[in-house]
């Protein structure tokens, strides 16, 4: 049930109005004023010069009801101009807010009140639904909706516009004639995209509402397959190069946006957001299933250099690591000398094409004969013995591609511990492509008991435990060693190799590098087992931390372009830690002291 926006408003309410297009959508046109009704809501409902049956349907409908005000166009002019003669009509009597309600039935019209309450509480802003659909949209309309909001993305240089083709909107009026009054907008259906990329320019606030939307059985559809693709296509086109326009002021906005955080150097890693949307990797996904490697890499590389433009951060941590591998390779076949933007530019492009072939590796398209693993026969032979083994790695490289020990096509049960939520979108999608995969992603936030338990009792079935030894997690609080790597001193987390020694097995090292257009899998014997006496914990614990900082740099400096890390590797990490949570007691004890007592507890 509709409540009515006095009921939901606070002392000072935005004056609101229905804004309704309609071109020959007579079947639910009806239910939709009856159900709308219950808002005690000023209407303006516009005839976008329909047939004849529509237009006495409409006209009676406006005699019926006298909170509707019927306006007619006397020929089809476009959905873009039926919204824009209401939204201006609206906005001259007097209104500070239209809500844009589509004729056809579509819309559940029950978020209207949640999308009231929003515009209520930030008036400036455009309120827009983002769709949520059921099994009745039409295929090639959803994929569709996937390339333009990529070129929205692009246009705006942001992923702040979920959705820009939802027609159910509350448009603050105010900047909305503004923007009309100084530009000419299409008419037709790309103007839903135009308006919303536009105000986004003009600095408006555009903010989203989840709205389940269905196409009903027998409903009237006015899109022109491809007339309106075309005429969405040319306005890409010239909202893209509007974009190079205005690029200096959308990079400062991106910038001062991300500005207010002046504690930032603080801020561990793993506190850091993701960048990238669902449904942004959500597209990529589906290119390449649908256009392979060449369209996937097409929409994917202005994305990557998207990235590289405006992520501060992650691009000096990339020139800081590049440079720290040049004062120690000055001849390093990759890099330039001096190391400049391209080399940093080129660490994006690497990561983007990793992230390909990790979409490969998840669709069983990479083959084991495409994958050079000269001592797999190690690993067959500890598996052979019935006990499983645990696997170190890091984030140099391809970690996807560790489905290829999979030893003589033998399924192997690979689990994969991750200490973090960052890659939760893209392991969401890819687990889409397939749900049959047997690599196993354990996702937590710590290492405890509790996790020590389970990946016991899958050593014990024979299983692959895989960890990353190079990220500390943000609820270390300190528990770290430090290790000399790239010439100073780096934090690696304590729980990967304590977690090792308590599943007491076989520990190797893996590394899956691309070398000469192959990938080649490095694996190294570590140790029997890190398990030993409780006398000389500490000093068995740091010397498996250098043996692992050792290697991961020998490999590191032989592949800098593979390494993932793109942030401070190099920070005290357990002062950041010890600033932001830790409590002033066990920040108080030695670091052994610490190390220890954490030690016993895990």
């Amino acid at each position: 049930m509709l409540v009515p926006p006095s009921d939901l408003m606070g002392t000072a309410p935005i004056k609101l109005a229905l804004v309704i297009p309609n071109y020959n959508h007579s079947a639910a046109i009806a239910q939709t004023l009856a159900e709308l009704s219950a808002l005690n809501l000023p209407c303006y409902l516009i005839d976008d010069g329909s047939n004849d049956e529509t237009r006495y349907l409409l006209q009676s409908l406006a005699e019926q009801h006298d909170w509707v005000t019927l306006l007619q166009h006397p020929y089809n002019r476009g959905k873009g101009a039926a919204v824009m003669t209401g939204l201006r009509r609206a906005y001259r009597d007097g209104f500070t807010h239209a809500l844009q309600v589509d004729a056809d039935g579509q819309h559940n019209l029950s978020d209207i009140p949640a999308m009231l309450a929003k515009a209520q509480a930030k008036p400036d802003a455009l309120i827009s639904g983002k769709p949520e659909y059921d099994e009745s949209v039409p295929k090639g309309r959803l994929y569709g909706r996937y390339l333009t909001h990529f070129w929205v993305w692009v246009e705006t240089l942001s992923f702040d516009i979920q959705d820009s083709m939802c027609g159910f909107r509350v448009y603050p009026l105010a900047a909305t004639e503004r923007l009309l009054s100084q530009h000419a907008l299409t008419e037709r259906m790309d103007f839903d995209i135009e308006i919303l990329v536009k105000l986004y320019w003009q600095g408006v606030e555009i903010l989203f509402h989840p709205t389940k939307v269905i196409y009903p059985e027998n409903g009237v559809s006015h899109f022109q397959g491809v007339a309106d693709n075309v005429r969405i296509t040319k306005l890409h086109t010239r909202l893209f190069f509007g974009m190079l326009k205005r690029l200096p002021q959308l990079l400062r906005r991106k910038q001062k946006a991300q500005s207010p955080q002046p504690d930032k150097a603080s801020t561990h890693w793993s506190g850091m957001k993701e960048r990238g949307s669902y449904w942004g990797i959500k597209l990529l996904v589906e290119s390449y299933r649908f256009g392979g490697h060449w369209l996937c890499r097409a929409i994917m590389y202005p994305v990557i250099c998207y990235f590289f433009l405006t992520g501060k951060v992650s691009r000096e941590a990339s020139l800081d690591f590049l440079r720290r591998v040049q004062r120690l390779e000055p001849q390093h076949p990759q890099l330039n000398c001096p190391i400049g933007w391209r080399d940093s530019l080129n660490h994006f492009l690497a990561f983007g094409n990793a992230a390909l072939d990790r979409i490969d590796a998840w669709c069983d398209r990479i083959q084991l004969s495409q994958v050079d693993f000269p001592d797999r026969q190690v690993l067959a032979d500890q598996l052979e013995s019935g006990k499983g083994a645990v696997l170190l790695v890091s984030h140099l490289g391809n970690l996807e591609l560790c489905r290829a020990i999979s030893i003589h096509q033998r399924k192997v049960k690979v689990n994969v511990m991750v200490l973090t939520s960052h890659a939760e979108n893209f392991n969401n999608v890819l687990k889409q492509l397939n749900p049959d995969s047997t690599l196993n992603l354990i996702q937590v936030t710590e290492l405890n008991p509790a996790t020590s338990m389970l990946l016991q009792q899958k050593i014990e079935d024979g299983e692959l435990v895989v960890i990353a030894g190079d990220r500390t997690s943000s609820h270390s609080q300190g528990r770290v060693v430090y290790a000399p790597f790239m010439g100073e001193e780096a934090a690696f987390p304590q729980g990967p190799f304590i977690l090792a020694g308590l599943l007491d097995c076989p520990v190797y090292l893996m590394f899956c590098l691309r070398e000469q257009g192959r990938y080649r899998v490095h694996l190294e014997h570590f140790s029997n087992s890190l398990k030993g006496p409780r006398a000389g914990r500490m000093e068995r614990l740091q010397q498996a931390v250098h043996n692992y900082s050792e290697r991961l740099e020998h490999y590191a400096r032989r592949e800098p372009l593979q390494w993932f890390n793109f942030f401070d590797f190099w920070r005290d990490d357990s002062k950041v830690n010890r600033a932001t949570s830790a409590p002033q007691t066990t920040a108080a004890l030695p670091e052994q002291e610490r190390t220890t007592d954490r030690t016993e507890h895990l």
